[in-house]
């Protein structure tokens, strides 16, 4: 592999950061989880294939840290503050408010495929699943979208999820 780690950091930390804060829906705890992947990153000394191999080990590092913020002691005795992120347009702000009440299964994979542009395949890798099984979750996460904007994500609006 040609690339550097920490040229690998630089060029990944906003898709972890972003995938971290969709998992977590908290920007401090978004933040940590970034900064763990990539201190984990960093200290490996595990050899990648291509660069493809380094996003899918962010990646799943990131869902399963992301996963385990909500087990930790500390998480358990505290109330997470309400934090408002501001949108340039409203119809994307209500969207990406549905998407973060969505269960993480289908949030992940709807982040996944709209946010981080990966194909089904990629996703099905990353998450250790078969394609069908992520078809299925952005099947289901998208009809359970439809439902909690009442109808108005219409398909011009579901391709900005």
């Amino acid at each position: 592999m040609c690339i550097s780690r920490r040229e690998m950091t630089e060029k990944y930390y906003d898709m972890v950061y972003r995938l971290a804060l969709s998992c977590t829906k908290s920007r401090q705890y978004a933040d940590d989880v970034a900064q763990e992947v990539f201190l984990r990153f960093l200290k490996s000394d595990k050899v990648f294939e291509s660069e493809e191999h380094v996003k899918a080990w962010l990646i799943r590092v990131t869902v399963n840290r992301s996963k385990s913020v909500f087990s930790d002691l500390w998480f358990k005795r505290t109330v997470p503050l309400d934090e408002n992120i501001p949108f340039s347009s409203p119809e994307i702000s209500e969207v990406y408010y549905a998407v973060l009440k969505l269960p993480q299964k289908y949030k992940t994979a709807l982040h996944l495929f709209y946010y981080e542009d990966m194909s089904v395949k990629s996703i099905a890798e990353c998450l250790g699943e078969k394609e069908a099984t992520v078809k299925t979750l952005l099947h289901r996460g998208r009809n359970m979208l439809k439902k909690s904007l009442d109808g108005r994500c219409d398909d011009e609006h579901s391709k900005t999820v």
